[in-house]
């Protein structure tokens, strides 16, 4: 009973105050979020809205971590444009709940920890690039449509909603200075929605964006031919569906852990948003994955235990059934001035004052990863490509610092010390270092200080040792870790390898 507990949290402290007003304020902004996703694919409006249910109940309870939110989020949503636009939404639910599989696959074979490989400086280029990302999408809510055409608010309607969102701003900056009871997100949005009402100002309202009203999500089985073309169509779209989802998850996830000092299970995630996906694809939801934008929200409110997020997925459902009136007239100016707070509190204003601190390719990876976010608002590719360049840039500064000294003893072996990792990049220098013609008959490479890390590596040795044998040398390996010293006795080559004990190198894992 104990452990059953423990897996679900709750058997933390929680703060029920601060978790259901946190829970309300993180749904009032992904109502109008989830509709606009749902819009922009194509999707009946409902069908973001009950992806934002379904995710994020399902990943509160069971999810990596408390304190994160999921829902409808545009990076999943994006990736099935082409799909809906060339197939139909039956295919959509489809490759929806396939990716759920994909996602439930990779957290049982405990993949989810590679996201730990992710380094600071693509941290902060993702961050600071999703920021601006945040703040940047907020500004299409100051366009409007005249005549079948999108153009930018003027006159009266412009002042009123700057405005309203310079009010909003106001509050969310003022009012912890008077009281931390309250998120100051939610009284922000509150006391604009009655300022609107009360005056009878006409602004832009989350109904002018779709209707809220529906029924509970059914149930329905995807209408797609059960055959290996429909698979070979959808297969592809799960995939990518899964990879980004589970990047944004996982980085969100690691971005909770350094703002609250704890650690969430990266693995558990991976199978509660696969679960969450799957029943996306069986109850008209368009999938989903945690929301970073929601998530801050919901820890700048005080969340810090997981009833937060089904206090939200449920008082979605309730909006959905019984409070859509309301809800549509919410003003899009209060949902817009808390979305542009928590973009400026997102950036990492830090990163200016370390920035001249920092090695200049961390700068260049920081600056490359934020600008990729920002132009193709493709989080996934933005990361990859930072680790790629991280972990090239990793490989270039540990092949310059091969080294190695050498000496001859009393009775006339040669001795070569070798420090530094040997791998595919440190390859040529390693070869740098030894002199075949003039070395004497016998040579002992000494590999105590350093590491034979890779195949590239290997075969590196089993040259070198040919060289030798070419010239009738013995040549001698001391200081070889064991599964080194496998890898050398299954190579095409005669050597001789010490058999002094090495420490055993494992990789720690979750």
């Amino acid at each position: 009973m104990k452990k059953a507990l423990h897996l679900f949290d709750f058997t933390q402290k929680v703060n029920y105050k601060n978790e259901i007003l946190a829970g309300l304020t993180v749904a009032m902004t992904m109502i109008p979020e989830s509709l606009s996703f749902a819009i922009l694919a194509g999707f009946p409006p409902l069908v973001g809205l009950y992806a934002a249910f379904i995710a994020g109940l399902v990943t509160a309870i069971f999810g990596g971590r408390p304190g994160m939110i999921s829902g409808g989020a545009g990076a999943t949503v994006i990736v099935l444009i082409a799909l809906m636009k060339s197939h139909g939404i039956e295919y959509v639910f489809a490759a929806v709940a396939l990716g759920g599989v994909v996602q439930i696959c990779i957290g049982l074979f405990k993949l989810g920890k590679f996201i730990r490989l992710v380094p600071q400086p693509v941290m902060f280029g993702f961050v600071n690039g999703l920021a601006v990302v945040i703040f940047m999408s907020q500004l299409e809510q100051f366009k409007t449509v005249v005549n079948g055409q999108v153009s930018w608010l003027q006159g009266t309607p412009l002042y009123i909603m700057l405005g309203l969102v310079a009010l909003t701003i106001g509050i969310v900056l003022l009012f912890p200075k008077l009281t931390k009871a309250v998120p100051a997100s939610l009284v922000a949005i509150m006391v604009v929605f009655a300022i609107v009402l009360i005056f009878n100002i006409e602004t832009k309202t989350v109904e002018d964006i779709a209707s809220v009203q529906g029924g509970f999500p059914p149930f329905h089985i995807p209408d797609i031919p059960l055959s290996f073309e429909t698979f070979k169509v959808i297969f592809p779209y799960s995939v990518i569906v899964a990879a980004v989802g589970l990047t944004e998850g996982l980085l969100t996830l690691n971005l909770v852990d350094e703002i609250t000092g704890t650690r969430g299970n990266s693995n558990r995630e991976c199978i509660a948003q696969g679960s969450s996906n799957i029943l996306n694809g069986f109850f008209f939801g368009m999938g989903g994955c945690p929301m970073i934008a929601q998530t801050l929200v919901n820890l700048s409110a005080g969340s810090r235990a997981r009833l937060s997020g089904i206090i939200a997925a449920l008082t979605i459902l309730l909006i959905i059934l019984f409070g859509a009136p309301v809800i549509g007239k919410l003003p899009m100016a209060a949902l817009v001035g808390v979305m542009m707070m928590v973009a400026i509190t997102t950036f990492e204003w830090a990163s200016f004052r370390i920035i001249n601190k920092m090695p200049k390719h961390d700068i260049f990876v920081g600056i490359l990863v934020a600008l990729i976010t920002i132009v193709l608002h493709n989080l996934a590719l933005a990361v990859l490509i930072g680790v790629i360049i991280s972990a090239l840039v990793f490989a270039w500064e540990s092949a310059k610092r091969i080294r190695a000294k050498h000496f001859i003893d009393d009775a006339g072996v040669k001795h070569y010390e070798i420090f530094g990792p040997l791998f595919f990049g440190s390859i040529a220098a390693f070869f740098e270092k030894f002199d075949v013609a003039n070395d004497p008959d016998h040579v002992i490479i000494d590999f105590k200080e350093s590491r034979v890390a890779d195949m590239s590596a290997i075969e590196a040795l089993n040259n070198l040792t040919k060289k030798y044998k070419q010239e009738n040398k013995t040549i001698e390996l001391q200081h070889l870790s064991a599964d080194c010293r496998q890898l050398l006795k299954n190579a095409d080559a005669v050597i001789n390898v010490n058999v002094i004990e090495d420490p055993t190198y494992k990789v720690l894992s979750r």
